[in-house]
């Protein structure tokens, strides 16, 4: 064997020597690094003329592993996801190493057969009787691609003119859902003012009576109203929609009914949690991320719709040197004009062999274990002095909360907007603090649509498997450091 492939034989023992595989609590979760002490500690240049000493590039794989945030480790809280299921990993490296491009049957058999299973799978999840599908690289693509088919449904003649001589469309989501909807009205020539930011209510819920009343403003302008994006989960209160009042909203007015459950989607594997998913299956169409909460190797990002064919309709190019249609095989099973990429990275196999392995059973316990852990975290918090929460009841597996140092704790009547400026900057500073001691990494977000500043925003994903003790330690290193601010 060459030096070159000889590393691979390596890599396992790396990742396990420094923690990856198996992570070990008493190592940082993050060993923090300004950017240019960063670049002293390690060298990113590319100028080398020759090959590199096989020891010398170990070298560098160690450095990379040592300086990179573990977020397999069981304190790392800092995102929507986390540590990967073995699984998952176990099919990302054999996607990689067979590094093929999912859009034809031809290079790719038994991955196209791997992902028409599992798209299957999730329409008969949700809810969807028949329907299509395709997996998308992120969340982000995925609602893009449900726009997309929408202004095609809406417009059948926009692919051929464009949006020249076309109504003025107009897309309607809720002030707290994903960015990824002003994005896309941004790429699909839409124009984000035409995006329409629907009020929530105190749980960060869209408000189907201020949906239907900016509707019928829009009607009132000439503008044409065609796509509402529903939530399920939201980033950061993980609020659900109303998604039974919204659909009958988008069926009275005849507009395409998108739920973003790339967060909350996971839910729907829990017979105890699913019900928090309740109408989904009236959308048209439906984006989930398993490489969130279930964690599924990034990236792993799944969107169905309920129209059969709308795809291909929409998309496809009719590329006649990759797709032809005199194949000595069935060409329905090229997969790639459906697709806005031409090469398709391999994302089903990860997901697929999850639910092989673990079955639905196993999946379900997962995401009831990480359900669990954020209740209890959440009645630790209510019970915990100098804790507040942001609000009293979260719906998923997000908890929005303050710590107040007891040098802070004062009469209601006393807090008032600089006591509260000041609590949103230790919230930063506890924040920094705990990331340059490596002991924890927590997100702090503000509301600017509540006029809410920073507070933390506990996640709990189902890996690395949460525990009450991995919550605890959360609450008390918070504590901790707060009461050093």
């Amino acid at each position: 064997m060459s030096d070159e492939w000889s590393l691979l034989s390596r890599v396992t023992t790396l990742l396990e020597e420094h923690h990856i595989i198996r992570p070990c609590d008493e190592q940082p979760v993050v060993r923090f690094e300004y950017p240019g002490d960063l670049k002293q500690l390690i060298d990113f240049t590319i100028d080398n003329q020759q090959p590199r000493e096989q020891s010398e590039i170990e070298r560098l794989i160690k450095d990379v592993l040592h300086y990179s945030v573990q977020t397999g480790h069981s304190n790392f809280h800092n995102q929507l996801f986390a540590g990967v299921d073995p699984y998952g990993l176990v099919g990302s490296w054999i996607t990689d190493a067979l590094n093929t491009s999912q859009y034809t049957f031809e290079v790719g058999p038994v991955f196209t057969l791997i992902e028409d299973a599992l798209i299957e799978k999730c329409l008969r999840l949700f809810g969807f009787i028949d329907g299509d599908g395709i997996l998308a690289p992120g969340g982000s693509l995925s609602n893009m691609y449900a726009m997309v088919a929408a202004r095609f449904r809406t417009l059948p003649d926009v692919k051929r003119t464009g949006l020249s001589n076309q109504p003025v469309l107009v897309a309607f989501t809720s002030e707290e859902a994903h960015y990824s909807i002003k994005k896309a009205v941004n790429w699909l020539g839409i124009g984000i003012d035409n995006l329409v930011l629907v009020p929530t209510d105190a749980r960060g819920k869209m408000i189907p009576e201020e949906l239907e009343k900016s509707i019928q403003t829009v009607l009132g302008s000439g503008r044409k109203p065609f796509f509402v994006n529903a939530t399920g989960g939201t980033t950061v209160l993980g609020a659900f929609d109303p998604f039974n009042a919204i659909a009958a909203i988008c069926q009275k007015y005849k507009l395409w009914m998108h739920v973003d459950c790339c967060l909350g989607g996971t839910a729907i594997l829990s017979p105890n949690h699913s019900h928090l998913l309740a109408g989904v299956e009236q959308a048209d169409s439906i984006s989930w991320n398993p490489h969130k909460t279930l964690g599924a190797p990034l990236q792993c990002s799944i969107f169905l719709l309920k129209h059969k064919g709308l795809l291909h309709q929409c998309n496809a190019a009719n590329a006649d040197y990759l797709f032809q249609q005199d194949k000595f095989y069935d060409v329905s099973y090229d997969t790639g004009d459906k697709s806005v990429q031409c090469g398709r990275k391999v994302d089903a196999f990860k997901i697929w062999l999850m639910f092989k392995a673990r079955g639905t059973n196993g999946l379900a316990q997962l995401v009831d274990n990480a359900f669990d852990c954020s209740h209890y975290f959440t009645e630790q918090i209510k019970s915990r002095q100098g804790f507040r929460l942001v609000i009293e009841e979260h719906q998923y597996t997000n908890v929005s909360f303050w710590y107040i140092p007891s040098n802070m704790r004062v009469a209601e009547n006393q807090q008032d907007a600089s006591w509260w400026t000041r609590i949103y900057e230790i919230t930063a500073l506890i924040k920094e603090n705990m990331v340059k001691r490596g002991s924890l990494l927590i997100g702090f977000v503000p509301l600017p649509n509540k006029n809410i500043g920073n507070f933390f925003r506990m996640v709990v994903t189902c890996h690395p498997r949460p525990s009450h003790e991995s919550m605890l330690f959360v609450i008390d290193e918070i504590a901790r450091v707060g009461e050093l601010i």
